[in-house]
């Protein structure tokens, strides 16, 4: 019985309240079809409803699950870092921190020389194509 919003903001993000609820969580990086499919089933909410009829308590419960889905039995082979370099926790990584890491990741590269590092640094193919 709540009114439909056309556009979500969902972790700095808006996302299209026309589409189903795991395709719209898709706009937010680092969040893939799986993951958003996981996370609105762990959070109790229907995956064939639109993302428009959510309440807030809905989209809270999401966040979270996307937040830390270790605690909600998600398994650790699913999320999109794990063994982080810096300080050896697996966790996932959502929008702003994503491109954070990535540049996190280059640098560490660069930094000691590595082949990879040095195709990135020239702007060169780094995966041998």
């Amino acid at each position: 019985g709540e009114e439909f919003q056309h556009m979500l903001r969902v972790m700095n993000t808006n996302c299209d309240g026309k589409r189903k609820v795991p395709f719209a969580m898709r706009m937010v990086k680092g969040v893939g079809r799986r993951l958003a499919t996981v996370a609105c089933i762990r959070a109790g909410v229907d995956v064939n409803r639109r993302a428009g009829t959510l309440g807030n308590d809905e989209v809270e419960r999401i966040v979270q699950v996307l937040h830390k889905p270790e605690e909600f039995k998600v398994p650790s082979w699913f999320v999109n870092r794990k063994k982080d370099p810096k300080d050896g926790t697996t966790g996932h990584v959502l929008s702003n921190t994503v491109d954070t890491k990535l540049r996190e990741d280059l640098e560490r590269l660069k930094k000691m020389r590595n082949h990879r590092g040095l195709r990135h640094a020239w702007g060169l193919r780094v995966r041998g194509q």
